[in-house]
């Protein structure tokens, strides 16, 4: 077969689906999904309500959510979450820390997804788990010193529960590093991909859900060059 005619990896969706009364931050609002119009009812259509925060599920966290005067979700450039991304397996079981973000070599304005054990664990319970992998205080600014475009990770918060949270924001969204939480990469190894994702465009929003999905890119060294 020709090396053109070959089928492109298939994409996987990263994204966790949205539901009535499914796990969110304790303090944000629960998700409400509701019928409006039904058609079981006689209507001539199906019309849902939506009720939620603005950071529930999958979504991007937009410079807004923990600074006065910082971009809001409308204002992202699009190349932030489209293009080449890697994924980086943590071993530790209680944080992100230097010490393990050392041996990859990060570098600036690279994409970065976290996958802890949060993806094997935390998505498999109605409950909110509250002892879920987080980036510590040091690890945020490391990254933020090599000037990473985006960072996300496999829970609903870069930060810890009730640990540095507002930290941890700050320090990435203060470097200009847009945040991605709540992904789902249970299905998905270390390794580099392509990402795209895109959030909902709320004007001046401070964050808003969106659909991820990654396609592995195929490295094949052929005449000295890898594709």
């Amino acid at each position: 077969m020709n090396p053109s005619q070959r089928r492109s990896p298939a994409w996987i969706d990263v994204s966790v689906p949205l539901q009535s009364g499914m796990i969110h931050w304790p303090d944000d609002p629960p998700v409400a999904i509701k019928h409006m119009l039904d058609m079981k009812h006689g209507d001539l259509c199906n019309v849902s309500t939506i009720s939620m925060g603005s950071h529930t599920g999958t979504h991007i966290d937009a410079p807004r959510h923990f600074l006065r005067s910082g971009k809001g979700i409308d204002e992202m450039p699009l190349e932030t979450t489209m293009g080449r991304v890697r994924v980086l397996e943590i071993h530790d079981r209680k944080s992100v820390t230097p010490q393990e973000l050392e041996q990859h070599r990060i570098q600036r304005g690279e994409r970065i997804l976290f996958k802890t054990q949060n993806s094997a664990r935390c998505w498999r319970t109605d409950t909110f788990i509250t002892d879920f992998v987080y980036l510590s205080t040091e690890a945020a600014e490391w990254l933020a010193q090599r000037g990473v475009k985006l960072v996300g990770i496999d829970y609903l918060s870069v930060g810890g529960y009730e640990k540095n949270g507002v930290e941890v924001h700050r320090l990435l969204l203060e470097a200009g590093i847009w945040i991605l939480e709540g992904l789902n990469l249970s299905k998905v190894q270390a390794g580099t991909y392509e990402l795209l994702c895109l959030p909902l465009k709320i004007i001046g929003g401070d964050g808003a859900p969106t659909r991820a999905i990654l396609r592995p890119i195929r490295t094949e060294r052929r005449r000295g060059r890898i594709k």
